[in-house]
């Protein structure tokens, strides 16, 4: 049965990478899956980038209107077409399909692009791995990682450490070197004029910074 997982850590557990490994298992065996992301994460453009500096282009970008189970029929049956156009032989009696769509940065996506998940989980019979961060900078959760902690029948945490090496699980903003605990909830790092970025910590390390403060 097709299963919808939430893979999810701090900021550095190699979310990206290990989706582009998952990607690569699937495609070593022959099977074909689709990579998307959304289009708020403009780092890396159309493509998803590992802090190992592996990349690759996604199939297609999740904007914040979008109908997610809408995009991945259109580029599924994109798939089944390519099959016909190249007159690929039978392949042992099974037609070409998606073994699985990735998503990577899910927690940009809005409640019902997550509730679309779920419907290509159990509606259409394709697995869905989503990979993403619980809560931002002030340790409140995002409405896409909300969700699918609420819908996952799978939830897998990927580990990295604090500076203090603590298992981390927040994930501290910093603006031109210093913390900071107010703000959008969404500043993707490196991209400001002041240089936003950010720090993976464990829970007695933020609070230090923070002053005691949370959210």
């Amino acid at each position: 049965m097709a299963k919808l997982y939430f893979r999810y850590g701090a900021m550095n557990s190699g979310k990206s990478t290990a989706l582009l490994q998952a990607a690569y298992n699937y495609e070593e065996r022959g099977q074909h899956v689709l990579l998307a992301k959304p289009a708020i994460d403009t780092k890396g453009a159309e493509q998803i980038t590992s802090r190992l500096g592996v990349t690759r282009d996604v199939d297609f970008l999740i904007r914040p209107g979008d109908d997610v189970r809408s995009l991945f029929a259109e580029h599924r049956s994109r798939l089944h077409r390519a099959e016909v156009d190249t007159l690929i032989p039978d392949h042992g009696g099974m037609s070409i399909d998606v073994a699985c769509l990735l998503i990577d940065e899910a927690q940009f996506l809005t409640r019902e692009q997550v509730d679309d998940l779920l419907r290509i989980v159990v509606l259409d019979a394709v697995p869905v791995l989503a990979y993403g961060i619980r809560t931002d900078f002030r340790t409140q959760a995002f409405p896409g990682s909300r969700r699918l902690l609420e819908l996952a029948h799978t939830l897998e945490e990927l580990k990295t450490i604090c500076r203090c090496g603590r298992k981390a699980i927040f994930n501290a903003r910093l603006v031109g070197g210093r913390f900071v605990f107010d703000g959008d909830q969404v500043a993707i790092d490196e991209l400001s004029a002041d240089r936003v970025t950010y720090e993976s910590m464990c829970a007695e390390c933020y609070l230090r910074e923070s002053g005691g403060r949370l959210g």
